[in-house]
């Protein structure tokens, strides 16, 4: 159990704000209104070193809470998921809701979204919640944010491939970047959306002919593929490859052990960004970008991110690796190229219609 440094009778100042589709807290500690007692505990937790919000209702007005901002990190950041009433939509916008660095979290889906955001707006931390429904929504969704997560699209079924995938979720993510570059161009983009070995790269080429495109904040997201070992290449089958021999602590493996532990990650399954744009000078994660590490004009390896997003690439990961492991990386290099070309070649069709989202 964590070790608690408790404040009693801190106020919650909180202003309700005349907003549509708005739920949850929309101001916190400074702005004048009737107010709660509020118990801040510091702990570890999986969102590190936070603090959890324990309110007792009172009738008494206090003093501004002036020394809760001087304990808590200073939720400051609009957040959009697109596709947040989807399966992985849903989870990942609590996790963001739980974090003490969002101020705005923006749902947007084409149906079912309002209920989403009305249950996450019960989560007692500072950030507003806010529901978007349908396209003529999405500017609306988007303008202002710090970040957008892209998990929108349909699931992968029993029986569909990755190339199934794409000829859904290709159009999707087309559209919704399309809006992202209109109304949020500055933003850090992590996309989601399987196939993200194509996927990225289509988002990559909307944005350059948007004139908006920076190489250094469009991440093909590799959270659920990263096991506490560098993990490069793409993002599905044998294109992913876990560098088993840069694990820390060190630990060896036989061949054996080796093949099948490469078989059941590659067959496995933004707190980041938002601490980089916090400051965080020791953010790192394995995500698929733009890079020059490989022959490849995409490759997903370890990098540093800060405030401007991607700020090197750690090459020395491919420095050293066994032979397996190299026979490995380029054995995935030419299904990686075939889905990064399928993607920019997508980009550049002229569709007849627009993509539904």
């Amino acid at each position: 159990m964590a070790s608690a440094v408790t404040m009693t009778s801190v106020s919650a100042q909180a202003a309700l704000v005349s907003r549509p589709r708005s739920h949850g807290i929309t101001s916190y500690g400074s702005l004048k209104a009737s107010s709660s007692s509020v118990n801040f505990e510091l702990g570890s937790s999986f969102l590190g070193k936070t603090a959890s919000l324990r309110a007792s209702v009172t009738t008494r007005v206090v003093p501004k809470a002036k020394s809760a901002a001087q304990i808590l990190p200073e939720a400051s950041y609009k957040v959009a998921v697109l596709g947040a009433a989807g399966g992985i939509g849903q989870p990942l916008g609590l996790l963001i809701k739980m974090s003490p660095l969002v101020s705005e979290l923006r749902l947007y889906d084409i149906a079912n979204v309002k209920g989403v955001a009305a249950d996450l707006s019960h989560c007692n931390t500072p950030s507003q919640v806010m529901d978007f429904t349908g396209p003529a929504e999405l500017a609306n969704c988007l303008k202002g944010v710090d970040v957008v997560v892209i998990p929108a699209g349909v699931p992968r079924k029993p029986g569909m491939t990755r190339d199934d995938l794409f000829n859904i979720n290709a159009g999707i993510v087309k559209s919704l970047i399309e809006a992202v570059a209109d109304n949020c161009p500055d933003a850090f983009i992590h996309i989601i959306s399987n196939p993200v070995n194509s996927t990225v790269p289509i988002a990559a080429e909307i944005l350059k002919q948007k004139g908006v495109y920076n190489p250094k904040k469009l991440f093909g997201d590799l959270k659920l593929v990263d096991v506490d070992v560098p993990v490069v290449g793409g993002h599905a089958g044998i294109t992913i490859l876990p560098l088993l021999s840069k694990t820390r602590p060190s630990v060896t493996f036989t061949d054996e052990e080796t093949e099948e532990l490469t078989k059941r990650i590659q067959n496995a399954g933004t707190e980041s960004s938002l601490r980089a744009l916090a400051g965080d000078p020791d953010v790192y994660e394995c995500t698929y970008v733009q890079s020059e590490l490989t022959e490849l004009p995409f490759f997903a390896s370890r990098v540093k991110i800060g405030k401007n997003g991607v700020e090197s690439i750690i090459s020395s990961d491919l420095e050293g690796v066994t032979d397996y492991e190299a026979k490995a990386l380029e054995a995935l290099k030419p299904e990686l190229k075939a889905s990064i070309e399928k993607g920019i070649e997508f980009a550049h069709k002229k569709q007849g219609a627009a993509a539904s989202v």
